[in-house]
């Protein structure tokens, strides 16, 4: 199949990296009937409008206003790193009683790991986590879901239902995730209603740690809803390079990779 204009490739590119989770060059080169070094200059122009992070010998897309992966999706990519990043998250809990945790992939295993051993109080936005606790509650766990309108593809409530319902509480300890993470632009998310969410769980937390793959780092997304200073600390993968680990504690968390 041969594609005759850049616009019709960089579409078709996009479409599928968000079909597949990534795209690779030699593979595209081959589909579009173009040249492999045709196919990375529609990378670093989709690259350079966002929607695409270019990686070697290849690209995965960024999720956007316009594109969101599902909660399915993310349960079968880069899973041992974010079941290490989970274990890591978890053993920041400290003396916390009362913890909120995020809606995702991440903070599920996170929930996942907490302690059984001693009474604590879960808030959550999300249904696979309040799910994945409620078996827990005999052990000493009590679990307290949040109402709203539920999103198909996170399972997890949003809206004004939600935030209100929050804004009631002051939690020790919030887990919180996002979609993408950079110095410059903070902590980011593509809908505005979960950024709401996330924006009013950090609000009412005394401490907050962020828990994400290194593919985060660097991505942008639509709605902003932390900086980074706001974070006691960033839990994420050795694959996020030391020298830029020590450019996000300069601006204040600390930095751990497992």
């Amino acid at each position: 199949m041969s594609i005759r204009t850049a616009e019709e490739r960089q579409r078709e590119i996009v479409r599928a990296a968000r079909a597949t989770g990534s795209v690779d060059v030699t593979a595209l080169a081959a589909e579009l009937g173009v040249a492999k070094e045709t196919v990375r200059r529609d990378l670093r122009a989709l690259e350079d409008h966002g929607l695409v992070r270019r990686t070697h010998g290849g690209a995965y897309p960024v999720e956007s206003a316009g594109f969101e992966t599902t909660l399915a999706f993310r349960a079968t990519s880069h899973v041992p790193e974010k079941r290490r990043i989970a274990a890591s998250a978890a053993e920041l809990l400290g003396d916390a009683e009362t913890v909120f945790v995020d809606e995702g992939f991440t903070p599920q295993l996170i929930a996942e790991a907490l302690p059984r051993d001693r009474p604590l109080t879960v808030v959550t936005a999300s249904l696979p986590v309040a799910g994945a606790l409620a078996e827990a509650e005999a052990d000493g766990i009590s679990v307290l879901l949040l109402g709203g309108r539920v999103r198909s593809g996170t399972l997890a409530t949003v809206d004004h239902w939600t935030t209100k319902m929050l804004a009631g509480f002051v939690v020790d300890l919030a887990y919180i995730g996002a979609n993408g993470i950079s110095r410059e632009h903070g902590l980011t998310t593509p809908d505005p209603a979960v950024s709401e969410v996330k924006a009013q769980a950090i609000r009412a937390a005394r401490r907050t740690v962020f828990a994400g793959v290194h593919t985060k780092f660097g991505a942008v997304s639509f709605c902003r809803f932390a900086e980074i200073g706001t974070l006691e600390a960033i839990v994420t993968s050795t694959l996020l390079p030391t020298a830029e680990a020590h450019r996000y504690s300069l601006l204040g968390p600390q930095v751990i990779r497992v």
